[in-house]
């Protein structure tokens, strides 16, 4: 986790400690070789951005480990206390000029939303799971998207309504979706077109699923177009005022023995939580851009591409990437530095 957390970090790529530089450096060395014999990045500039930084951290450890005490609150909802506080900063001239998502694909098509834009395309998705789709708080929605800005409204618009996210990487079979929501009594599927055939075989022996959303710019049968529906709804959500012990999220474990089962998570045991993981151990700011390559469906992901990053206002990077490709990784870090 450290490894891929300090290798993607953007306008603070230098490191401190000289283990971990020559642990980068001996990462990446096999990758870059290969990369050079294709022409997509030169050494000149790996070696740049592998130079050694002496710079100390913008968070300072030590006044931590001194005066570090979280309170949490009794009601708490990281969408209205945290996102919505960095949008109003943003909207006051109080924030760097940074979206809080900026996403690319391979052809370089680009998105990127502001917290203020964020706002009002996750607003609209709560609107579309609220509204239309007649979902309550606390109902689970079970989610598997790849790495496209619709994942991160989802996200956003569970924790706008307290409905309880269950995440789902695409590697899943149709036995492993039907035992996540068989067990989870999950009452809405949100995915795209990759997955919606596997969902729909098992969709008989999961009762409880009642709404099918599909990201997707054509029409399935029996799924609802989460795209158009966005289209169809207002803007105008105010957060659900929830407790910050009750659930938020539902990760489920690897299977390493037995079945995989669920892990719960709170408002506050990631909303607050995290504090340490963005502040201290990233050391993000709002002049940060940070890019986490993990699969959305693992609770890396949860960490490192939304709380951890948007507690301290920083950048949220993601490349629509299927797998990981070193020469990509490579590329890509030389687009984001020339921004």
């Amino acid at each position: 986790m450290a490894l891929n957390i300090l290798l993607l970090k953007f306008y603070n790529v230098g490191v401190r400690h000289k283990d971990v530089y020559v642990l980068r450096k001996h990462l990446f060395n096999h990758s870059l070789k290969n990369a050079c014999k294709n022409g997509v990045y030169e050494r000149s500039k790996w070696l740049q951005m592998c130079r050694h930084k002496t710079s100390a951290p913008k968070n300072d450890y030590e006044s931590i480990k001194r005066d570090y005490n979280i309170r949490v609150p009794q009601r708490f909802n990281f969408a209205n206390d945290v996102l919505e506080q960095w949008e109003t900063k943003e909207k006051n001239g109080q924030r760097s000029s940074l979206p809080a998502l900026w996403w690319l694909n391979d052809s370089e098509k680009e998105v990127r939303r502001s917290f203020e834009e964020l706002g009002i395309h996750s607003r609209r998705l709560a609107n579309v799971l609220h509204q239309v789709c007649s979902l309550e708080r606390g109902d689970r929605v079970f989610l598997v998207l790849p790495r496209v800005p619709e994942w991160w409204l989802v996200n956003v618009a569970c924790l706008r309504t307290g409905m309880v996210l269950i995440p789902g990487t695409s590697q899943l079979t149709a036995r492993d979706v039907r035992h996540r929501l068989q067990t989870s009594g999950a009452k809405c599927a949100i995915t795209d077109e990759t997955l919606a055939p596997l969902l729909d075989t098992v969709a008989s022996d999961c009762p409880s699923i009642s709404i099918k959303l599909l990201l997707s710019h054509r029409a399935m049968h029996g799924w609802g177009n989460l795209t158009e529906l966005m289209g169809k709804v207002s803007d105008d959500h105010i957060c659900v005022d929830r407790r910050s012990d009750e659930p938020m999220t539902i990760f489920f474990t690897s299977g390493t023995t037995g079945s995989p089962k669920m892990t719960q998570h709170s408002h506050c045991s990631y909303g607050l939580g995290l504090t340490v993981t963005g502040r201290y151990w990233l050391d993000l700011t709002e002049q940060d851009v940070f890019w986490n390559t993990s699969d959305t469906g693992w609770a890396k992901s949860a960490w490192s591409s939304v709380f951890a990053p948007w507690i301290q206002g920083a950048c949220v990077f993601a490349h629509h990437m299927p797998r990981f490709d070193a020469s990509t990784v490579l590329k890509i870090f030389d687009i984001v530095i020339k921004h």
